[in-house]
């Protein structure tokens, strides 16, 4: 099973290895605490952001092999224009819910299908959104209470993407509100990372389910994260796109394993 805050979240972090696994067989399962209704995005006349985007979410569950979806129907608690906690969010934000009672509702679901695995976030939530923190701390404790043995915090590795941004700031402008050194401390550093998934085989898929939420390259006065990627020539997106990372801690920090199911010598 794998947990993520809003639609597109999954197909940013997990795609290639959620494509990867349920080609192998594995009944992937994905759930969202939100149907991301807040934020900046062009839709269609009648119909609201999160109607939008679960709907791209459906397309890209599909496209990734999912044998089930399901939104545990909080609200997008949204972002400050400073990157934290918004001052005015829905009655229901993800961010404010009853951490113990959202994590019943997530076990419930890993004890009806008999998960083996759960990914959720690392503890800053990849690049700090509360939203994503929240699902740290909801699906840490949901695995507790369903006793789901591997649990997975996608993130990714930070020391490379740092280096690149500061080689990237040399010869790009970056808009004045991108702050390299905010990187410095997102995301995980190598020497906590316990797997390093080749998705390489699944490019395809993952390309295609970042291609499905449409609404996310749109939006805003400036490219959109999405939109960036989605521009990445194909050959190049297998190279820059073709590992996924996760932190498993209950293994000891330095482990190199290089699948999720894949055992670590006791």
């Amino acid at each position: 099973m794998f947990f993520h805050a809003h639609p597109d979240d999954e197909a940013l972090l997990t795609a290639g290895t959620m494509a990867m696994l349920a080609a192998e067989g594995h009944r992937v399962v994905l759930v969202v605490a939100t149907a991301g209704e807040r934020g900046l995005a062009e839709i269609e006349p009648g119909e609201t952001l999160g109607e939008t985007r679960m709907k791209e979410l459906y397309e890209s569950a599909a496209v990734l092999g999912c044998a089930r979806v399901e939104c545990l129907g909080y609200g997008d608690s949204g972002l400050s224009p400073k990157g934290g906690i918004a001052e005015e969010r829905p009655d229901n934000a993800f961010i404010d819910a009853d951490s113990e009672e959202a994590a019943k509702a997530l076990a419930a679901i890993l004890q009806e299908e008999g998960a083996d695995l759960l990914a959720i976030y690392d503890p800053a939530g990849g690049y700090g959104h509360p939203d994503h923190v929240q699902v740290h701390r909801v699906g840490k404790r949901a695995a507790q209470i369903a006793g789901t043995e591997i649990v997975l915090e996608a993130t990714v590795n930070r020391d490379p993407l740092v280096r690149l941004l500061k080689l990237a700031g040399r010869f790009y402008r970056f808009p004045p509100e991108f702050d390299v050194r905010t990187f410095e401390s997102a995301y995980s550093s190598s020497e906590t990372i316990t797997h390093r998934v080749n998705v390489r085989k699944y490019a395809k898929q993952k390309r295609a389910s970042m291609a499905a939420h449409t609404s996310q390259a749109s939006g805003g006065d400036s490219d959109r994260t999405l939109a960036v990627m989605l521009k990445v020539p194909r050959p190049l997106y297998r190279f820059v796109f073709g590992t996924e990372w996760y932190v498993r801690r209950d293994l000891p920090p330095g482990t190199r394993l290089r699948h999720p199911f894949e055992q670590w010598p006791k």
